[in-house]
């Protein structure tokens, strides 16, 4: 584990939530708060910050299939899901819908929320079942909650409680361009094959910090381009009005500056690609068919262990996958369940069980990635099976 700064004392098996960033990325996000603390007028005023930005651009915008005039960074998912909706305010009218999934990020959700009571609109529910046998059930719950008021879904392309890998094209196809489908890709880049203008999408925004394994507190958001016009940050600065930075088209005008920040993490993307890239002699295809093959190891053990069937096809897990604990009604208003706390301070197995949908029923969720080892879900499966006898 000596390329990465995790603690050797724990077994950590939670990637999908924050991420782990290499420690040469790190080092070399130092270098760059170095550089511009050594002469911040330079670096922000004098072309330093922009020209360092469109290279990263450039960068990501090849590794995720997209061009780099729809390719603007912000801090994480969530903040590219608020700009879209924000956004999208003033088209909708009372009564109109937003759509999200029963299987839609809590924040994320929050956020339609907000925008659809502020323009009088509603937030609308598609109920996918979990377990399920196949991604047809998406489709069809999906497209069965869709009315005539529908204006936007809003889709993780990689669920965060349940792990799966989402049907985004196929349900794109049926509902582009009358409904603006709007996906929120937080764990989709570095972990699955994933190409933003091959998805048929008005919107993607996607983490940098989870799988691509930058520094925390870079993401990007990608328009297409007919959905451009109209596009703004939900935090308005100079850009709006034309003002600083005015070269790179509307977009770029507004999310590359929103004030004074540190864009060091921005700048270690392509430090981090090139890191994690060199980890394996496939490169980046090697490492996503390596920890996707670990993942679905793991929830093998685990499903063994617990005596129950795969909630979800293989095809539908990438390296994160969840597997339905027995019902356990603690408190009905945690998150996590004290069953998390158990695993991590009896075994030192850091792991998330949520609640999930509601309570009783809850889920396991594990990650993998290069620095997990086949033995790690061994352990877990022991431990977790000890946990709910006794418990």
């Amino acid at each position: 584990m000596t390329a990465w700064l995790l603690d050797p004392e724990a077994i950590h098996l939670n990637h999908g939530s924050f991420g782990a960033t290499p420690a040469s990325v790190l080092e070399a996000q130092q270098a760059i708060r170095s550089r511009i603390e050594a002469n911040p007028t330079r670096f922000f005023l004098e072309g330093e910050y922009q020209a360092s930005l469109d290279e990263v651009r450039r960068v990501v915008a090849r590794f995720v299939g997209a061009d780099e005039a729809g390719l603007v960074f912000v801090t994480n998912a969530t903040a590219g899901v608020n700009a879209v909706l924000r956004s999208l305010e003033p088209s909708l009218s009372p009564d109109d819908e937003i759509l999200v999934t029963d299987h839609e990020y809590n924040a994320c959700a929050n956020a339609a929320v907000v925008s659809a009571s502020r323009a009088g609109a509603v937030v609308t529910t598609a109920p996918v079942p979990f377990p399920l046998e196949d991604c047809g059930e998406v489709v069809d719950a999906v497209l069965g909650a869709v009315t005539d008021r529908t204006r936007v879904l809003l889709i993780d392309a990689v669920t965060s409680a349940t792990g799966l890998v989402m049907p985004i094209a196929e349900l794109a196809a049926q509902l582009e361009p009358d409904v603006r489908v709007l996906v929120d890709a937080a764990h989709a880049p570095g972990m699955i094959d994933f190409d933003v203008t091959q998805l048929g999408v008005s919107y993607v925004t996607a983490n940098c910090h989870k799988w691509m394994c930058s520094a925390k507190g870079a993401a990007f958001l990608w328009v297409r381009p007919d959905r451009r016009d109209g596009m703004h940050h939900s935090v308005i600065s100079h850009g709006y009005n034309g003002g600083w930075p005015s070269g790179g088209g509307h977009l770029h005008a507004q999310f590359d500056w929103t004030g004074t920040h540190d864009p060091s993490s921005w700048l270690t993307v392509p430090d981090a690609l090139a890191a994690v890239e060199a980890m394996h002699p496939e490169g980046w295809s090697g490492v996503k068919t390596t920890i996707r093959e670990l993942c679905l190891e793991g929830r093998r053990k685990l499903i063994e262990a617990l005596e129950i069937e795969a909630p979800a096809p293989d095809d539908m897990i990438g390296a994160i996958a969840s597997v339905p604990l027995p019902a356990a009604d603690n408190s009905g208003s945690a998150i996590f369940d004290p069953l998390m706390a158990a695993l991590r301070d009896h075994h030192g197995i850091e792991v998330p069980v949520f609640t999930w949908p509601a309570p009783p029923e809850r889920v396991l969720r594990i990650s993998a990635h290069l620095y997990n080892r086949p033995e790690d879900y061994d352990l877990l499966a022991k431990a977790l099976v000890g946990e709910l006898r006794a418990g």
